[in-house]
């Protein structure tokens, strides 16, 4: 039946032992010292071959800029905007899709060169000797590498590799992809510097550079990118305005190659200036659109009355002709000019009205200037119109917000519906004002209709003339207006800093990030490990752990012998770990001074499974106390694996068994040693039923005739965690000494041994922990206060016989223990 304490098992502590982790994280300090030079190694590669990184910046200013041609007389009108519409719109433009293109082609930054850096290619834009000329309408080796070697100053070799029989073609009049067919190897030809390249798939001339230097030997390599992509890579283009002034605009890039970033921002700079001009202008180029087609009309109509008016006069004397006709000729004239104005008026709103009803780009309508319309209302909802149109186009490239799109389409409907009242309003004036015209020109006609048949031809033909002569002659004037407006106008952006490489502008890459990193993994990859081995190995690691685990007492700690043989407190009675079981020596007396016991004394040494030191722990206990001239026995009483006498160099023909079977006395199975006063007594041959053979009465004959010849008798048993031979002995024993073993016993053992002591299977049981380690790998500093020591210590200093160290390095740890 099952006792309960049998389940005592579960009451074991199982917190976590932070100082104990701690302890074992130290013993590892190899694995640690080669985690992190490994890490570092691969941080300082890491950083050697990264390119560094440079930031470039230019600082732009935005300024309202008034036409110094612009006054009130002034014709025309085509000023528009604001400096605090326009910083958003710049920062929009900038980083549109459609800009970036434009600037891009311009460039022609999709073509990449290259050369080989020390560990990898670098671009060698700005640095490259030489610039290619291509054909934009053939197409040209997509992506792949290729190699450019100057044989001399005016030939070059080409070097293709070709992994496979088709490679793909970019053409990049029309941005479009195609394939070709090649032959696999690699593709090598000479060409002359200049020369025109005609390949099915490269089309280009290549020319050097003005002051190229010495590039004869070098060798580069030319890329051919998608144009897409590389537009994508310049639209991240960093853009700040000034907290201070919000006019003032800093734009930023990142990259390896100076000379490229600062090409790149002066020319979207100069590339912005000329869209914000022309955008400008887009009033004044719609105006001179406009007039130059009504140009070309006028001049073929004026051409024709002068013909006309020649025709007339050849053969007649026109001065008699004209008589008093001439103020008739000049009254209708004024009336037909002012006819020819409103009509003129009427016929832009017609056509300005149709066009807000048909279309939705508002950004190519003409003045309403050149038709003499000086109405502030139409001309300045007019110019919002185009200015509303053109930025909602910028802006359809950069923005995918359908929320801001609505905005400028409300805005814009709202601009169209207040232009559509105001165009009805002026047409009902115009109405009258050309019917008033209209009515007096009838009454001149009237009279003109009572002069000489000649004299009213003259008039007609001369007013036809007079009439085109003077729309011409105005047209020609609005025309010569629009283009000094034009030319006067300025760009509203302004150059503060270009972009200029004066050296420095290193941002990056961070190396100390890499070495960072290198530092935590370097710790944390053997960490982890220890941390697993910590969870992983479930065995005793030091006194701490015994102390968690049971209540029993720890009275000795043995260190680790470094001796071949086990006697080593007999080799070697002035070392460490000869004190260390004096200690034990003095705290077995101490117990057995606690049960008052005289005479003979009876000590049992046993343990959790083979292996864990009980024979070595038994010879040098009884070595100890022999050497203190005490009369001592060991018995050796493991029948199924003996090796009490391999120590001792006799043989196990005779022993224990012999005297239990009476075959021997106990006088004859003594053995004595060459120490003195210890002897030793064997097991004997190996029966075939020791458990029984201890039972029985010979044994309790044998230990009772042993106490009237020595003063202490030591059993050195098999161990109790694997047989029940220890657990019968234990009734002859004073004291019971548990070896736990450093390392090598589990802790589940020390649980079945406080099963057994609660049980009462073992009393006076007391535990020693053996072959302990040294404190750089395990701590010391354990038992002040309890009396016992251990080997291979710095206490030990100056008391004890050390070891010699055995080369170099063990003498220069002792020399810095000894001067830390």
């Amino acid at each position: 039946m099952l006792d309960i304490k049998d389940f005592s098992i579960f009451e074991a502590q199982n917190g976590f032992d932070f100082k104990g982790f701690l302890i074992k994280i130290g013993s590892y300090w190899k694995w640690f010292l080669l985690s992190l030079a490994i890490t570092f190694t691969i941080a300082y590669q890491v950083n050697i071959r990264k390119e560094k990184i440079y930031a470039m910046e230019t600082l732009i200013s935005v300024k309202e800029e008034t036409n110094p041609l612009f006054t009130s007389n002034t014709s025309l009108v085509f000023n528009w905007g604001g400096t605090s519409d326009q910083v958003q719109t710049i920062a929009t433009t900038l980083q549109s899709r459609s800009h970036n293109e434009l600037v891009v082609e311009k460039l022609q930054y999709y073509i990449g060169y290259l050369s080989q850096g020390k560990y990898n290619l670098v671009d060698a834009y700005g640095a490259a000797p030489f610039y290619v000329a291509i054909d934009k309408t053939k197409g040209q080796l997509s992506g792949s590498l290729i190699g450019i070697k100057f044989l001399s100053e005016n030939e070059y070799e080409v070097r293709i590799p070709f992994g496979s029989n088709s490679v793909s073609l970019i053409t990049y009049a029309t941005n479009t992809y195609s394939t070709t067919s090649v032959v696999v190897g690699d593709f090598v030809k000479k060409y002359k510097v200049g020369e025109q390249v005609s390949l099915p798939f490269l089309n280009w001339k290549l020319q050097i550079k003005d002051n190229p230097g010495l590039y004869k030997g070098n060798e580069y390599f030319v890329q051919f990118n998608d144009f897409d992509g590389t537009v994508s890579a310049y639209k991240g283009i960093n853009i700040k305005s000034d907290d201070k002034g919000g006019s003032i605009i800093t734009l930023g890039m990142q990259g390896t190659n100076k000379a490229r970033m600062v090409e790149y921002l002066n020319a979207t700079v100069q590339m912005l200036i000329k869209r914000q001009l022309d955008g400008k202008n887009q009033f004044a180029t719609n105006t001179i659109r406009f007039i130059d087609s009504t140009l070309i009309a006028m001049e073929s109509q004026l051409k024709e009355t002068t013909n006309e008016l020649k025709s007339f006069r050849k053969g007649k004397n026109i001065y008699n002709i004209e008589g008093d006709g001439s103020k008739f000729s000049d009254k209708v004239l004024e009336y037909d000019v002012k006819k020819d104005e409103i009509n003129r008026k009427i016929t832009y709103y017609n056509s300005l009205k149709a066009y807000l009803k048909s279309s939705v780009d508002y950004a190519k309508l003409p003045a309403p200037s050149v038709a003499g319309i000086e109405d502030p209302n139409i001309v300045v909802n007019v110019s919002k119109l185009i200015s509303l149109s053109t930025q909602r186009s910028e802006m359809a490239y950069a923005v995918k917000s359908e929320k801001i799109f609505r905005d400028f389409d409300n805005q814009m409907e709202a601009v169209k519906k207040v232009l559509m009242e105001n165009i009805a309003t002026a047409k009902e004036a115009l109405q009258y004002d050309l019917a008033m015209v209209e009515s007096k020109i009838n009454e001149a006609e009237s009279t003109i209709k009572q002069l000489p048949e000649d004299q009213q031809e003259l008039i007609k033909i001369k007013r036809k003339y007079d009439l085109s002569d003077n729309i011409y002659s105005s047209f020609l004037q609005k025309r010569s207006e629009a283009d000094i407006v034009k030319a006067a106008n300025l760009s509203d952006i302004h150059f503060i800093d270009p972009a200029k490489d004066i050296g420095g502008g290193l941002v990056g890459p961070n190396t100390r990030v890499n070495y960072v990193l290198a530092f935590f993994l370097g710790l944390l990859f053997p960490l982890l490990m220890v941390f697993a081995i910590f969870f992983i190995n479930n065995a005793i690691q030091n006194t701490e752990d015994i102390s968690r685990l049971t209540q029993i007492p720890l009275i000795g700690v043995i260190g680790l012998s470094k001796e071949s043989s086990d006697l080593a407190v007999y080799l070697k009675p002035k070392s460490a770990l000869s004190e260390s079981f004096r200690a034990i020596r003095s705290s077995l007396q101490y117990l057995y001074k606690q049960q008052s016991l005289t005479g003979a004394k009876t000590l049992m040494i046993t343990s959790s499974v083979s292996g864990e030191g009980k024979t070595f722990t038994t010879l040098n206990i009884a070595t100890v106390f022999a050497l203190s001239e005490k009369r001592t026995v060991i018995i050796g009483l493991d029948l199924r694996k003996p090796k009490l006498f391999e120590e001792f160099n006799l043989t196990n023909e005779v022993g224990v068994v012999n005297y239990l079977i009476k075959q021997k006395t106990v006088d004859e199975i003594i053995n004595p040693t060459h120490i003195p006063f210890l002897d030793v007594i064997l097991s004997g041959p190996i029966p075939p039923n020791p458990a029984e053979m201890i039972m029985s009465d010979g044994m309790h004959d044998m230990i009772e005739e042993l106490k009237k010849k020595y003063d202490y008798i030591i059993l050195d048993t098999p161990p109790v965690g694997l047989v029940s031979d220890a657990l019968e002995l234990a009734q002859y024993c004073d004291v019971i000494l548990y070896i736990v073993r450093q390392n090598f016993t589990k802790k589940e053992m020390i649980t079945l041994l406080n099963n057994r002591v609660k049980r009462g299977e073992l009393k006076n049981t007391s535990i020693i922990l053996n072959g302990f380690q040294n404190k750089a790998k395990y701590g010391a500093g354990y038992g002040y206060g309890y009396g016992y020591g251990y080997g291979n210590t710095t206490y030990s200093n100056g008391y004890n016989e050390d070891d010699k160290p055995r080369n170099f390095i063990e003498k220069a740890i002792r020399k810095f223990r000894k001067f830390s």
